[in-house]
Order: structure tokens, then sequence, then C-alpha cells
């Protein structure tokens, strides 16, 4: 009965203890990484993981739409000005015309980042202050009846 009571007692403060699985953001050239577990997630795994916060998958799901409008605005850009550059280097006549408005396609990407950072970063935020509130403490519920082994102590938490 002691060893149960010092098992008891263990798990109440392990329990008290565990953080949840947070997400870590890093910053990198070009953007944000986002790990769990120190596993690298992507942007449909960062949706999926924080579906049980509804605060957190609202904002995640605004940041994975500025994500894709960004991702649109800086691909076209970037094609506008490759392609008359391309075609200067291959010794044709290119369109600056066509490559200044790549330009300005990529700098109207920049504020859309910069809005996707924002709200990524927010909806992180969310998520891990929900854990905290869920994991802050453990409360067991420990029974005496019918267990698998016959009649003894069955622990819940």
């Amino acid at each position: 009965m002691k060893k149960m009571a010092m098992l008891f007692v263990g798990l109440l403060f392990i329990g008290g203890m565990v953080n949840g699985q947070e997400i870590t953001i890093k910053e990198v050239f070009g953007g944000q990484q986002f790990y769990q577990n120190g596993k690298k997630l992507t942007m449909g795994q960062l949706v999926k993981t924080m579906e049980g916060n509804e605060l957190a998958y609202n904002e995640i799901k605004k940041a994975q739409s500025t994500y894709t409008l960004g991702a649109i605005v800086s691909g076209a850009g970037g094609f506008m000005i490759g392609y008359p550059l391309g075609t200067a280097l291959a010794g044709g006549d290119p369109n600056w015309v066509l490559a200044g408005i790549g330009a300005g396609l990529a700098v109207v990407s920049i504020p859309i980042a910069k809005k996707y950072n924002k709200q990524s970063q927010s909806a992180v935020k969310l998520y891990n202050e929900g854990l905290k509130k869920e994991t802050g403490f453990v409360k067991p519920e420990l029974y005496f009846g019918s267990t698998e082994n016959g009649i003894g102590f069955r622990l819940y938490f």
C-alpha cells in the first residue's frame, strides 16, 4: 500500500509539471520555421496541430490564407522579373515594363509576408497559452473496485 501511495504522489508531481507539446518558432532567412518536439512542421501540419484550440486554429487559418496570397504575389513578381532578364541574357529584346511590374509585385509581397509572420506568431502564442491552461495541473482520480486482475485501485488522469 505504501508503494501505491508513493506512485500516486509521483504521478501527481509529474502530472503537474507537464507542459504539453509547445510549438516553437525559429526565425530563418526569408521567414520562419515551426517546430514541435524538435520536429519541423509544415503549414498543413501546423494547422492540423492547432485544430483543438479554436482561437489558435482561426488565427493560423488566417495566416495560411495570407501565406498563400504572399506566395502567389511573390511568385508572379519573381517570374515577371526573371523572364525579361532571361530574355536579355539570351540576346533577345526584353520587356522591361514586365520586369518593372514584377518588381512592384515583389515589393507588395513584403508587407504580406510581415502580416503572415505576425498572424502565425499570434497563433502559436495562443496555442501555447492554451496548452499551459489545459496541462497546468492534472486532476487524477483514484477508484477502488473491480479491475482486470480482481479487486484493486484504478488511477485515472
